[in-house]
């Protein structure tokens, strides 16, 4: 049986609009989680970090915060996307980075899909 650290994560993508706080703190909530690779972008030209071909091809799941960034991914990376699993959190841009509102409602809709963290560990 293979040892825990022989196994390759799994390479984890969020998206929001300008890679700032909704996708970010997903990001970080990942950050040192076992078993998880956590990467964040933005769809925005402004965004922090915009979401890329290769980023696309590099992730086993994608999460997207609104069903617009869904749409937009679909629209402008249809064949790195191929058939891979993009899910919709449904996470209005209400929220600040590292907000606990936002934690909690990144945690209840990540957690039909993926365990979650219990304490994450942001940077201060």
């Amino acid at each position: 049986m293979p040892d825990a650290k022989d196994i390759a994560p799994v390479h984890l993508l969020f998206i929001c609009s300008r890679n700032k706080w909704r996708s970010r703190t997903a990001e970080e909530l990942y950050r040192d989680f076992p078993g998880y690779l956590p990467k964040s972008a933005g769809t925005e030209p402004g965004a922090r970090q915009r979401v890329t071909e290769g980023l696309i091809g590099w992730a086993d799941l994608i999460f997207v915060m609104e069903a617009k960034h869904r749409d937009y991914l679909r629209d402008k990376f249809p064949e790195a996307l191929g058939e891979k699993k993009i899910i919709c959190l449904r996470i209005p841009d209400d929220f600040t980075y590292n907000d606990p509102d936002l934690i909690d409602l990144l945690k209840a809709n990540m957690s039909p899909h993926l365990p979650v963290p219990e304490e994450p560990h942001f940077p201060s």
